[in-house]
């Protein structure tokens, strides 16, 4: 069965992107950048990836699925780039986005929780739940796996991780990392004492 990875950037009070949108906030280091470039080159957008000398064609490692809320989407949209991520099967969740017209990009109006399911039980390598917080919130009960890059920055307002109710689950260190910038890269697994 496939695994749902929740890859995503955090203020130190807990929020994705500020209340707009954006995510310029965050101080980066380029040991970080060309860490997590070589670790996850399938989250750099295919058409960045020449930016950071990467071969547009660079193989996936971890996932070859990405699933983003609208409002994830939303910058690539703005910019006209239909498909940000072409070198994956791409999946945008929302009820009022009109079908793009690209193969590799579907937008979804369903329950998300259902499709992941469907999509956990395919075959292939894991899913790239890219964000956003909402989106989070709805599959936190699917999220098997969290990378967390939690930069030293407060943000004071903007959308949270994950958006929702109250619901503890325990999640195990598996993997951390720390960079010359003082942002943290941890990887997590689901359990590690109950949930």
């Amino acid at each position: 069965m496939r695994k749902l990875t929740y890859y995503v950037a955090v203020s130190l009070d807990g929020y994705i992107a500020g209340p707009d949108g954006e995510y310029d906030f965050y101080p980066e280091d380029e040991d970080k950048a060309a860490w997590v470039n070589e670790r996850f080159p399938e989250s750099v957008p295919t058409h960045l990836r020449p930016h950071f000398g990467m071969p547009v064609d660079t193989p996936n490692r971890e996932w070859d699925t990405v699933l983003m809320g609208r409002g994830a989407y939303e910058p690539a949209r703005a910019a006209g780039i239909v498909s940000p991520y072409a070198h994956m099967k791409q999946y945008v969740f929302s009820r009022t986005l009109d079908p793009v017209g690209d193969p590799r990009l579907e937008i979804v109006g369903a329950d998300p929780v259902e499709f992941v399911r469907e999509l956990k039980a395919e075959a292939g390598l894991g899913i790239w739940l890219c964000g956003g917080g909402r989106l989070a919130g709805a599959l936190a009960d699917e999220i098997d796996e969290l990378v967390i890059k939690s930069y030293p920055v407060i943000a004071g307002a903007g959308a949270p991780m994950i958006a929702g109710g109250f619901r503890p689950a325990r999640f195990a260190v598996t993997e951390r990392r720390e960079f010359g910038n003082g942002t943290v890269v941890t990887r997590l697994t689901r359990g590690g004492g109950g949930s």
